[in-house]
């Protein structure tokens, strides 16, 4: 990579800008090109076998992979990171590196939906133990500790309920005991929040979302401290994870842009807030970054920002009246994803067994994109229109 790539003097804008690239080793292009490679040769028998080169094999990584995983390393200070073909499967590798069968793991009540049904049910299979614990827990999740327990799998803020956790706390008593604090970390990507400086060992990002940002690539990524770098790339290997060359292009060419993106997407997610705070349809917002919000003294002590993504509890609203608000939405999209430039809502139902989410209403899961938040405000006031004629 270039020589300005390797200083790790400069602001993380920059780095997302800088980092992993060489055009002077790819004829002067500004960016890396996307290696599809299974085969990769090698000029001798000790080239093959004795000199250790870099790229062996391309399940092993090329030089697009090699370049998003330095990108991901320099931005959250980690000794090692690997690519995976998805958000889950990032979730389901940093569990099993840290697991082992026998072994219990404490998993945020709050943790997204497929990721408690892998440790749950299929992480069963192995002879995996899953405990969901209150995620506002904080150093008192040590209460549930057992000679068992290998590790504690945080998510802040919650999926769904945005609930935000105190990291240093849990990474304190976990770290006296020896247990491995994996934390997902997709909402705030590496820009807000840096959990491994915060006392994480594994830190997971669906590069799905706001990292490759426009809804055209599934990605996921685990990086680790050096205490824990040598097994998740033994185990990264030996799971035979791959990413695709195509999704990794597309996952350094959209994180040029995260920062600027991630800062307009909170400001329009702040703009509609303080819209919706004035309108009757409207309950409980569900945004840390809000000063209303429970974990925002956490949020302020942990985070550099916001981003777009946030729940929002209605008033009592019959499933019709929400099916003619949802349903007539000109710029919002109804999607199973969230990050990218469009902006996205859905009916969300939290599945909790220690904290049930309680609330008088529907509650939506919105993602605010790029576009004019005044045109989104009219979008939802027409919305909620509708729903009132439907009543």
């Amino acid at each position: 990579m270039s020589k300005a790539g390797k200083d790790t003097s400069y602001g993380s804008r920059t780095t997302v800008v800088i980092a992993g690239r060489d055009p002077k080793g790819h004829a002067g292009a500004v960016n890396i090109p996307p290696y599809r490679a299974s085969t990769i040769l090698h000029d001798s028998v000790r080239a093959l076998t004795a000199d250790k080169p870099r790229f062996t094999y391309g399940r092993r990584g090329t030089p697009t992979t090699a370049a998003m995983e330095e990108m991901l390393s320099s931005l959250h200070g980690a000794e090692a990171t690997v690519l995976t073909p998805s958000g889950l499967s990032a979730c389901t590798l940093a569990l099993l590196t840290a697991l082992e069968a026998g072994g219990e793991l404490l998993i945020t009540d709050s943790a997204y939906e497929p990721t408690r049904h892998f440790a749950m049910k299929l992480a069963k299979r192995f002879g995996i133990t899953a405990i969901p614990y209150d995620p506002l827990a904080g150093a008192e999740v040590a209460r549930l500790f057992t000679p068992r327990t290998r590790a504690i799998l945080v998510e802040s803020p919650g999926s769904l309920t945005f609930e935000v956790q105190d990291l240093p706390a849990i990474a304190g008593a976990a770290r006296a005991q020896g247990i491995c604090v994996v934390a997902d970390n997709t909402w705030a990507t590496p820009l807000l929040c840096q959990p491994l400086g915060l006392g994480a060992d594994m830190v997971i990002e669906s590069c799905t979302k706001y990292v490759v940002g426009h809804s055209d690539a599934n990605l996921g990524a685990v990086s680790a401290s050096a205490d824990w770098a040598e097994r998740l790339r033994a185990t990264h290997y030996h799971l035979g994870l791959t990413a695709g060359a195509d999704d990794v292009y597309l996952a350094l060419r959209g994180i040029r842009t995260m920062a600027v993106r991630l800062k307009a997407a909170e400001e329009g997610a702040r703009t509609l807030i303080a819209w919706l705070k004035t309108r009757p349809e409207a309950g409980r917002i569900l945004y840390p970054g809000d000063e209303s919000d429970p974990g925002h003294a956490l949020w302020r002590r942990d985070f550099r920002g916001a981003s777009g993504l946030f729940g929002l509890g209605l008033a009592p609203m019959s499933k019709e009246a929400l099916s003619a608000m949802l349903d007539g939405l000109a710029l919002f999209g109804m999607g199973y994803s969230w990050g990218g430039y469009e902006s996205l809502i859905i009916p969300a139902d939290p599945h909790r067994s220690v904290r049930p989410y309680a609330g008088p209403g529907p509650l939506l899961r919105i993602s605010v994109g790029l576009e004019d938040p005044q045109d989104l405000i009219a979008d939802l006031a027409a919305g909620f229109d509708r729903a009132r004629a439907a009543a």
